[in-house]
């Protein structure tokens, strides 16, 4: 079994040079559900809240390429 942090290498070593903000976003989503594991909700949760309230950024997964 593969480790989280060599699962998320993986994502990015197939995907990372695909072309397109949309495929590169699904990239980090990917690679942050890899290295979050069952905490990914609240880790999005936490990178989404800011001066202006929980919902002061936005969090996309993008699309897959």
């Amino acid at each position: 079994m593969k480790t989280e942090a060599a699962q998320a290498l993986e994502i990015i070593s197939r995907y990372g040079g695909i072309d397109g903000a949309h495929h590169k976003q699904w990239v980090l989503d990917q690679v942050v559900r890899c290295l979050t594991g069952g905490a990914y909700d609240d880790w999005v949760r936490r990178q989404k809240a800011g001066e202006d309230g929980p919902e002061s950024y936005e969090w996309g997964v993008g699309i897959a390429p």
